[in-house]
């Protein structure tokens, strides 16, 4: 009973309480102000926070504390959704400290991560609560912001393109990558397969494509596939690896999906590849061989993506690009594409509007929500985070942040657009999950 009493009366108790210790000096005041709750009380009232809200919670007293521990080593009893969050980082804030904003409250959360510092890496990809990030060596992290942990992948060198050079000391000096040229206009004996060398922290320029974290069900972890140099070739590694595996010789893909079980894998030229990951060895099929997935008609980034009803669709991001002198490219996003992909008919079918339904583009997992079970998201629109790869290295270029209205094409501004721009904000859903490294070594 008494826990049905406090979950009728908590969006007032905890709006209340909350909003009372935003100023750290008034929380002894508030805590004492508090009816004391037995912890399950507590654990119910916290799991139907989210995330952020949480960890503001667990820095109310030593025992809103104890609860919100019990409840992150007990996650079963934790389902709430939660409202996707831009994390970017400033330098106000040091080289170590990720910033989440949150939609749902339009306010930052200041994250502490271990090193190499968040801001000497480039934000590749997000899915699931984890972050894929390239430190100043080029070499590959999987990181929770909000629990700390952090996730070593396989080196760059096991890619196979890639070739380490060492000084005396046996410590990495440069990468010597396998890249492809094709300029008609070179010398013949210039164009095909050259070794190019690279310094360690610029090699991540020319290798990483895109990065797509996945659960996997057949070991409880999760897969990482990379879309890498040289020609947007497919590999993958599952969490525990110590190489990566390259899935197939074709090169120019540009979008992945895991979807029932198994990889789909886009390519421009209208390929749809599907990769089983399953078994001992790798099997493909190519279930569609010239699906119109890249009409000349539309030019841009495209997004694969699994709606809520089921559906996959093909996202086409159209931007406004200004040339603003050297070095430096604004990207202005101001159209957004909707299309089912019909596998069957190997064709595109037009979708019109996302009706209750919003999109979240960027490096992120491109995912597909419904705005009634998120209130503070603006139904029929698109929330879009930069992923211009050429604007990936430039430090002070303008980032491609927003909101597109899809009945419209009106856009609007998230936060303001004085806020660091590198690495390069990306969308996350926060989690709590931990993963149990011993079950993979």
């Amino acid at each position: 009973m008494e826990t049905e009493t406090v979950l009728r009366k908590l969006p007032e108790l905890l709006q209340d309480v909350l909003i009372k210790v935003s100023p750290p000096m008034e929380t002894e005041t508030v805590v004492r102000n508090l009816p004391e709750l037995l912890q399950d009380v507590l654990m119910d009232i916290f799991s139907l926070l989210e995330i952020p809200d949480l960890m503001r919670a667990a820095s109310v007293s030593s025992s809103w504390r104890s609860a919100y521990t019990s409840l992150c080593s007990q996650l079963k009893l934790y389902k709430r959704p939660q409202t996707p969050c831009l994390l970017y980082t400033s330098e106000s804030a040091g080289e170590n400290v990720a910033c989440l904003y949150s939609l749902a409250e339009k306010r930052v959360y200041n994250l502490t991560l271990p090193d190499p510092p968040i801001r000497s890496r480039y934000l590749l990809g997000s899915s699931h609560g984890w972050l894929v990030t390239a430190d100043d060596k080029s070499e590959l992290h999987l990181i929770n912001p909000v629990t700390g942990q952090q996730i070593a992948l396989p080196s760059v060198v096991t890619i196979g393109y890639v070739q380490p050079i060492f000084d005396n000391a046996g410590t990495i000096i440069m990468y010597k990558l396998r890249q492809q040229l094709y300029d008609p206009d070179l010398d013949p004996e210039m164009v095909g397969p050259k070794m190019f060398p690279h310094a360690p922290d610029k090699l991540r320029d020319h290798v990483y494509i895109r990065v797509f974290i996945f659960p996997d069900p057949s070991t409880g972890s999760y897969i990482v596939v990379l879309i890498h140099g040289p020609g947007c070739q497919l590999s993958f590694a599952r969490v525990g690896d110590c190489k990566w595996t390259l899935l197939t010789l074709d090169w120019d893909y540009d979008q992945c999906i895991y979807m029932d079980g198994l990889l789909y894998a886009s390519i421009r030229a209208g390929r749809m590849d599907a990769f089983d990951l399953t078994g001992p060895t790798v099997t493909r099929n190519i279930i569609a061989d010239e699906i119109a997935i890249h009409s000349s008609e539309y030019r841009g980034e495209f997004y694969l993506l699994q709606a809520p009803w089921g559906d996959l669709l093909q996202v086409c991001r159209k931007a406004e690009l200004i040339d603003a002198g050297y070095e430096e490219l604004i990207v202005k996003t101001n159209k957004i594409l909707l299309h089912k992909v019909d596998m069957e008919a190997q064709e595109l079918v037009e979708i019109n509007s996302l009706h209750h339904n919003v999109l979240f583009l960027g490096r992120n997992q491109s995912i597909c929500l419904s705005a009634e079970e998120y209130p503070q998201l603006k139904a029929n629109c698109v929330y879009f985070a930069d992923d211009e790869q050429h604007n990936w290295k430039y430090k002070t270029n303008p980032r491609d942040i927003g909101v597109l209205n899809l009945e419209d094409d009106s856009r609007e501004e998230i936060v303001s657009p004085l806020w660091s721009s590198w690495p390069s904000p990306i969308w996350i859903t926060p989690s709590l999950t931990v993963m149990n490294l011993s079950l993979y070594k």
